[in-house]
């Protein structure tokens, strides 16, 4: 992979859109979660 990018916020929640929309083809669902994948974790807040 070239590079280290991830997907932005405003991506990540358009995708999530497609993946819930049950009109989106499979394709095009494809490649959301493939934007998903990408994203940047959230923070888990983790017991010591």
């Amino acid at each position: 992979m070239a590079g280290c990018k991830k997907t932005s916020a405003g991506i990540a929640s358009k995708a999530s859109e497609v993946l819930r929309d049950g009109r989106s083809s499979a394709r095009t669902k494809s490649i959301a979660g493939s934007a998903l994948s990408q994203r940047q974790p959230k923070h888990s807040h983790k017991k010591k």
